[in-house]
């Protein structure tokens, strides 16, 4: 008998995280649903997995808390016997200019995407079973380098870094560690505050000629964490239609 996968995704109460969730649920696997404030939200994406036939509870902790991280690990131990997949969609996403950036969103935005990070994968690094995935969330713009997104392409970029170290830290372990970059995504996230032209004109951006959908990201993540992308390791995957 097939031993049932278990994943942890942290930041699964919408967007991108959300579809990940559902659909490595789909696959089969056991999940813990990770939010950091949106209980409600979350409590919907546990009941539309066990809906559809899927196991699930949901888990708040602050990504860059280690003490609430440990605890998500031990909820999922304690719930479904181990871990074998952990996504770390958790991110927080600050537009500025260098010259008129606010230092204080710099610095929440270190402590979520850089130390919250390194915090999850530190867990997953001690934690994950024989045959499991490590993912994380990067962004595109860490090569496209569009005007205001400097300070979170530079946090993403030392997720990136720190993915790629941690695979090769893992040798021995049979574990794999991989980022995918999304381009621009049609989250309410990424939608908020944009007018229709902007949207527009970043649909016609790809060669494809639309904005990713949650769906399209989540099946990268997907392959990844199961037995059909476990060759692939130590890779940024950027998953943007064809930008760049």
């Amino acid at each position: 008998m097939t031993q049932q996968r278990v994943a942890i995704v942290t930041g699964a109460s919408r967007g991108i995280g959300r579809a990940i969730a559902t659909k490595l649920a789909a696959t089969g696997a056991a999940v813990v649903v990770g939010y950091s404030g949106n209980e409600a939200s979350a409590a919907e994406v546990v009941g539309e997995i066990t809906a559809a036939g899927g196991q699930a509870v949901a888990y708040g902790a602050d990504v860059a808390d280690e003490k609430a991280v440990a605890a998500m690990f031990d909820r999922a131990e304690q719930a479904y016997g181990g871990v074998d997949v952990v996504v770390n969609s958790a991110g927080v996403m600050i537009l500025s200019t260098i010259a008129e950036l606010d230092l204080d969103d710099l610095d929440r935005m270190h402590r979520v995407n850089i130390r919250g990070s390194f915090v999850v994968a530190r867990e997953a690094a001690r934690r994950l079973r024989p045959g499991g995935s490590f993912v994380t969330l990067s962004t595109s713009q860490v090569g496209i380098q569009s005007p205001t997104y400097a300070p979170y392409a530079a946090s993403k970029g030392a997720v990136e870094a720190m993915t790629l170290v941690l695979a090769r830290e893992l040798r021995g372990r049979d574990v794999t560690v991989n980022a995918v970059a999304p381009g621009p995504t049609a989250t309410d996230l990424f939608l908020d505050g944009k007018d229709q032209a902007t949207i527009d004109h970043l649909a016609k951006l790809p060669p494809l000629e639309r904005l990713g959908r949650p769906a399209d990201i989540a099946e990268v993540v997907a392959f990844l964490a199961g037995p059909s992308g476990h060759w692939v390791n130590g890779q940024v995957i950027r998953a943007n239609g064809g930008i760049i």
